[in-house]
């Protein structure tokens, strides 16, 4: 199995960094040549043509699902589709877009898979995590280490 994971978010704004500090963590670890690891900020209305030769794309991102900070949530395609109630940040809807775009492209749709935090502050100015998101940073990037490792091996 061929796997995308892209960090989203933008960093200048506290926790909505979380996807894009997550990747930049997980690029410096050892993965099998089938796993590529890539930071795409915000601009995942134009990452479609990325998605070919994939057979799963895992994002790591924020989910507003009103939640306690800190809250890690595992999202399949069919969950963010059918609850608008857990969102992911803005982000969601042009992901969600992208990946029928890829879909008509590539004729081949990788399986998505989110895995998100509930954050505390992602309107603040300031490169870094607030206290709450950082507390429980290692226990998402566990998490998506798992996550990795399952969608690898199939």
């Amino acid at each position: 199995m061929k796997v995308l994971v892209l960090g989203i978010g933008n960093m200048l704004l506290t926790d909505d960094g979380v996807g894009v500090f997550a990747a930049q963590a997980l690029q410096k670890e050892t993965w099998p040549d089938t796993v590529t690891i890539m930071e795409a900020g915000t601009f995942t209305q134009d990452i479609f043509y990325l998605f070919e030769g994939y057979d799963a794309i895992l994002v790591l991102d924020i989910v507003h699902a009103q939640g306690t900070p800190g809250t890690i949530y595992r999202l399949t395609e069919s969950q963010l589709v059918d609850n608008h109630k857990q969102r992911l940040s803005i982000h969601d809807i042009d992901l969600i877009d992208s990946l029928r775009m890829a879909e008509l492209l590539h004729r081949k749709k990788p399986s998505l898979l989110v895995i998100g935090m509930e954050p505390f502050d992602y309107t603040t100015w300031n490169i870094g995590l607030s206290d709450a998101t950082q507390a429980k940073f290692e226990d998402f990037l566990a998490v998506a280490r798992r996550e990795i490792a399952a969608l690898a091996a199939g």
